[in-house]
């Protein structure tokens, strides 16, 4: 990029942008402070990435934080000619003057209890006159005549020019408005988010053991299915809604994913059928242990994905982590760190099981080095 730099901005993975945003905007709203004293954001980043879905988690954060209700007003600004963000025009009462009536994606509820965040998503690709027509937004939360409540956060997100994207230079004037965040993609981050959204054990299983499939997006190349974090979503939806045989919906998972990825993906699933049974693992009958790094990687996500179905049994639980001290050191580090993800706080009911405890005291040590890294 000629005039606009990415390189001089912090580079952030989802959960520490989440985190940040987060305790950025709760202590303004817990100190009784109006938000309009914050910089809007703006989140860059290549497709799929996670910027929309980074919003809805800041969203859910700033709600736990504030007990406040958070609504976001998701505008896609490359949908809008300037005109329409100001509104309709039409004439007053006397018929003399013009006024402009108000978009509806403004109307916004200004309770005291509410939150509400106006996400400019894919602002990068709107022409370079949408774009200006943002300036009010994005600095002064003003449309035309119209204002946003003082309750409103804005946040906008885009492509880099450098993704072959569509997307138009953002002027200068328009982005010393705004905070800028470049947003990457993080395993660690992807999969912690992955374990508590219940995504599909079969995409975290081999994404534990492939991680770099995790985002192969390349600019330079003019390949329309590719993996990224927002794609393998989509595979996970489709094993959880629609069907989780491999063969059947190959055609479908290529499809997103590309050929190249799903090929090695289909051959991985295929280890889930040499697992030992689950169940009997979390009804403590079960003690054979795999030896195959790929099994065993198969073998943590199912345990994972139980658990968390059944996190409150927490017999089950305990029987599962009697198991996995039979299971190599590293292995058996990562899916009680797995277990962490189940549910915010869910170390506190790990705690409460003995056999947790004596895990923690014999492996600790291998915990707090994975946390390190």
């Amino acid at each position: 990029m000629d005039d606009l730099k990415i390189g001089n901005v912090p580079i952030l993975n989802p959960n520490k942008c989440i985190e940040l945003l987060n305790l950025m905007y709760s202590n303004v709203i817990n100190n009784n402070e109006s938000v309009d004293v914050l910089p809007s954001v703006m989140l860059w980043g290549p497709p799929g990435i996670g910027k929309s879905q980074s919003v809805r988690e800041i969203a859910r954060e700033i709600e736990n934080s504030t007990n406040k209700k958070v609504v976001v007003t998701d505008v896609r600004l490359i949908l809008f000619n300037p005109i329409d963000l100001r509104g309709i025009p039409t004439s007053d009462v006397d018929k003399k003057l013009a006024i402009w009536l108000k978009p509806k994606i403004f109307q916004m509820d200004e309770s005291n209890d509410i939150v509400n965040i106006l996400f400019l998503d894919e602002i990068s690709a709107a022409p370079q006159s949408v774009q200006a027509a943002a300036y009010q937004i994005t600095l002064d939360k003003t449309v035309g005549e119209h204002k946003l409540p003082a309750n409103c956060i804005v946040i906008a997100a885009g492509n880099r020019v450098t993704d072959k994207s569509v997307s138009y230079q953002m002027p200068k004037a328009l982005a010393n408005r705004l905070l800028h965040i470049e947003m990457e993609a993080s395993y660690d981050s992807w999969h912690k988010w992955a374990v508590k959204s219940g995504i599909h054990q079969y995409v975290t299983g081999f994404l534990k053991f492939k991680q770099e499939y995790l985002n192969n997006f390349n600019p330079k190349t003019n390949e329309l299915a590719f993996a990224t974090p927002r794609s393998w979503e989509m595979v996970s939806n489709i094993l959880n809604k629609v069907s989780d045989n491999i063969d059947v919906m190959y055609p479908l998972i290529a499809g997103l994913i590309g050929k190249g990825v799903a090929v090695e993906f289909k051959t991985f699933s295929k280890v889930y059928s040499k697992l030992p049974n689950i169940d009997d693992i979390f009804k403590g009958i079960e003690f054979n242990v795999p030896k195959q790094p790929d099994t065993l990687y198969a073998l943590i996500s199912s345990m994972v994905t139980y658990a968390k179905k059944y996190k409150d049994d927490l017999q089950s639980i305990e029987n599962s982590i009697v198991y996995a001290n039979n299971l190599p050191p590293d292995f058996s580090v990562v899916l009680l760190k797995d277990y962490m993800y189940i549910e915010k706080n869910y170390l506190q009911k790990l705690t409460r099981i003995p056999a947790y405890s004596k895990w923690l005291k014999e492996k600790g040590k291998l915990l707090d080095e994975a946390n390190r890294r």
